[in-house]
């Protein structure tokens, strides 16, 4: 067996079934070893950026990671601005990375760099292997470094020579650290905070956001009154009628603030402080009030599910009534022109149960939570690292993750032509996913940077960059040109038509709105 037959067999015995690839020729002897590995289910895409980000959302449904197969330096670079958002989203992925044969060097060929130096700022665990004998555990303890919490990106570069010599062996998985609870006196800290009595919030994360942490977290906010929060860059989140009220931190720093401004008392379980993604002239960069006690309850990697459940132990309910989303009353479909508000009320009327939401649609979908909120229970799948161009990929892997399952979509025209590419894998592998591209034809969110700076008006060469309009991006065409069947709407009614036929189609459809 020679080394990447048992690299990949490792893997599987790792429960890495899915590998989201765009190969070269260092990689040939793992792409060989996929053909006879045939547990290992192997998704193409057309550019890097595509295959990070689809391994970013397979990771966020499936709750384990997949790998990567990437065409050394170069490769790795073209998928780095997905990497950055998978290691914010704190998830685990297994990268697998080309290098030249180690004798092979010396000669700085073309395609030669120092891969180590590009995963680095994206990778918790980082390895280049040196000999077929010892790739297969190379690759089991990428696996743990990958699941350890809170999950994280293992990077494993692999050299053709050591892929291509014999004597591979099938390595033994050691097994994943566990999770430790906070100490002691952190829980005792945040149980006295919660008996005050003073306006307190919980800012929650990772699997306190969903699952058997978001159940607990709605029990103490029932018994004590809390409000829960999540982080605007949110890896998951799952949402609906009878789902724990959870508040989502605004991306608007003005917004942001005013909703914290009257919490004196913020318990972090397993998130950061609340920042504004970008500094403004005379402005704070804290959206707390600078009076807000914050106690760090769970840091990253401590049980969050564990924690959650010893707090709301030590409370009883202060009534049968829980905090909890209220179904809305189904109502009619909006008609008429488009507009952003009936754009919204069309997907909350609209939206399936158990349907996954991946959510870039930037300034056309700041109304999509509120008018979700009472909709059939769903997952909530965000843009975690303000790196643009994620939600097409991210359909893509969570899609792989959960066949049984239907995603929508939702993104604007300006990100999605970052990963376009992720179209065409939609097609190929028949993914029941239903995009809806916000066509603007304009940076918008830059518009309302350039104004939030203080610059002034934007004036002619300045608007220049933020119109993408001219020429016109036509995504129908674009769509169909890579296999997915498409159409364009101009009015509310044509738009919940596309949305239910996309919906309740078994394979890719989108649908462009323009605006």
């Amino acid at each position: 067996m020679n080394g990447a037959e048992s690299l990949i067999r490792t893997l599987v015995a790792g429960e890495v079934t899915a590998c989201f690839t765009n190969p070269g020729t260092s990689e040939m002897h793992l792409v060989a070893a996929l053909d006879r590995v045939t547990e290992m289910r192997c998704v193409l895409g057309l550019f890097e950026g595509v295959v990070t980000g689809a391994a970013d959302g397979y990771a966020r449904m499936a709750e384990k990671p997949s790998c990567t197969l990437l065409h050394l330096g170069p490769g790795l670079a073209n998928g780095v601005a997905n990497l950055h958002n998978a290691s914010r989203a704190q998830v685990p992925i297994v990268n697998l990375i080309g290098q030249h044969a180690t004798y092979h060097l010396r000669y700085d060929a073309p395609l030669t760099s120092d891969i180590e130096a590009i995963a680095r700022p994206y990778s918790k665990w980082l390895r280049t292997s040196s000999r077929a004998s010892e790739i297969g555990r190379d690759g089991a303890e990428a696996i743990v470094a990958a699941r350890t919490a809170p999950g994280q990106i293992a990077t494993l570069v692999v050299p053709a020579d050591v892929a291509w010599s014999d004597g591979g062996a099938v390595a033994k998985i050691p097994a994943v650290p566990k999770r430790k609870l906070p100490s002691t006196e952190s829980i005792s800290r945040a149980v006295s905070m919660l008996r005050t009595g003073l306006p307190t919030a919980l800012l929650l994360t990772g699997d306190a956001l969903h699952g058997e942490g978001l159940k607990a977290a709605g029990r103490i906010a029932t018994a004590t009154g809390a409000k829960l929060f999540a982080p605007y860059p949110v890896t998951r989140l799952e949402r609906g009628s009878g789902m724990p009220v959870v508040q989502r931190i605004p991306y608007m720093p003005e917004q942001a603030i005013e909703l914290l401004r009257e919490i004196p008392q913020l318990i972090l379980v397993g998130a950061a402080p609340p920042v504004s993604y970008f500094a403004y002239p005379g402005n704070t960069s804290v959206l707390t009030s600078p009076e807000c006690e914050i106690h760090t309850l769970a840091s990253p990697g401590e049980d969050y599910v564990g924690v959650l459940e010893t707090l709301a132990a030590d409370f009883s309910p202060r009534s049968s009534k829980q905090s909890l989303n209220e179904k809305a009353e189904r109502a009619p479909r909006p008609t008429g022109e488009i507009t952003l508000q009936g754009l919204a009320t069309a997907v909350g009327v609209l939206l399936p149960e158990n349907v996954i939401v991946v959510d870039e649609a930037m300034t056309s979908g700041r109304g999509l939570m509120a008018a979700t909120a009472g909709a059939p229970p769903h997952d909530w799948l965000g843009n975690t690292g303000g790196s643009i161009g994620i939600a097409l990929p991210l359909a893509v892997g969570a899609a792989v993750a959960c066949p049984a399952r239907q995603v929508l979509c939702l993104t604007a025209d300006g990100s999605a032509m970052y990963t376009a590419q992720a179209l065409w894998t939609m097609a190929r592998e028949s993914l029941n996913v239903t995009t809806v591209v916000f066509a603007n034809h304009t940076y918008a969110v830059l518009q309302r940077e350039f104004s939030a700076l203080g610059v002034g008006s934007p004036g002619p060469r300045a608007a220049e960059l933020f119109d993408i309009g001219h020429p016109a991006l036509d995504w129908v065409h674009l769509a169909k040109g890579m296999g997915v069947p498409a159409s364009r709407v101009t009015s509310l009614d044509a738009f919940a038509k596309a949305m239910r036929e996309g919906l309740e189609s078994a394979g890719p459809r989108l649908i462009e709105v323009p605006l």
